[in-house]
């Protein structure tokens, strides 16, 4: 595959973490059955891993979303020995699930508090990598996780890849809130904060409201662009209402980005600004 930016261009392999090429480490039958997209969402996870976990790494936080489960597959491929002193730290129910399920060492932030580096999802990432997250309602674990981590890498697809946040994703900025207050916060979202069309977000397939795994409930809050082009100013306004737990808008947090393209390739998105590519 070829890595490029506008400085350089070279041949590169994924590597594990011992130096061996792991390229094809999936038997050809399951890499036929991976569409374009769910294969350029696996190399991008590869790639974030192959980049981001080295080997004196001890603590690793593991997030959420459809690009995790090859995050954690590729550490599981850098060997029993690798990961046999490595503590995994879960964002929720799901990345638990994945550590447990993967015989790696399940831990939890409250025993580490200081994570080497997070490997997570997002729902919308732009172009200063700020990212919106809490589509799944994990963001206050999420969010413990990155602000813990020396290191914190997001993995997704072309479609959250954007330049202003809420351009492809529409529910809004998910807000998490303690129940007895959410109707005053929701006041305060439509008539002072901006957004008149915040709305409680209502479980499937339960009757009333999502409860997170914090026992609180969640607003989805939608802005125009005018706010999402400086998205810390209004998480500020927004998390210094009483009742608010945490807002899903992570600004000012991710070292990188790691997105899986239409076309299989991947493009990485540095903090610096700088942008590269590796090809399908």
């Amino acid at each position: 595959m070829t890595f490029s930016n506008p400085l350089v261009t070279q041949t590169i392999r994924p590597m594990g973490i011992d130096g061996i090429n792991t390229q094809g480490a999936l038997p050809v039958a399951a890499e036929q059955s991976l569409s374009v997209i769910e294969a350029s969402k696996r190399l991008a996870a590869y790639t974030a891993v192959d980049q981001n976990v080295k080997l004196e790494h001890r603590v690793i936080g593991i997030g959420s979303g459809s690009t995790v489960p090859y995050v954690v597959e590729r550490i599981v491929q850098q060997g029993k020995e690798s990961n046999k002193n490595r503590v995994f730290i879960p964002t929720g129910f799901q990345s638990k699930e994945l550590i447990v399920s993967s015989g790696l060492n399940l831990g939890d932030v409250d025993q580490y508090p200081t994570i080497d580096v997070t490997l997570d999802g997002a729902d919308e990432v732009d172009h200063q990598l700020n990212c919106i997250k809490g589509g799944g309602a994990c963001h206050l674990r999420e969010k413990v996780l990155a602000e813990a981590a020396t290191t914190f890498i997001l993995v997704a697809d072309y479609r959250k890849n954007v330049e202003f946040l809420g351009t492809n994703f529409k529910p809004g900025v998910p807000i998490e809130v303690v129940p007895f207050a959410y109707a005053k916060v929701l006041q305060n979202l439509h008539q002072v904060i901006g957004s008149p069309n915040a709305t409680l977000r209502m479980a499937v397939k339960k009757a009333g409201p999502v409860v997170t795994d914090n026992g609180n409930f969640v607003i989805d809050a939608p802005f125009d662009r005018k706010f999402m082009e400086e998205p810390y100013k209004i998480m500020a306004k927004i998390k210094m209402l009483t009742g608010v737990v945490e807002v899903g808008l992570f600004c000012h947090m991710a070292k990188s980005a790691y997105f899986g393209n239409e076309d299989g390739s991947v493009t990485i998105k540095l903090n610096d600004g700088t942008v590269e590519h590796v090809a399908a």
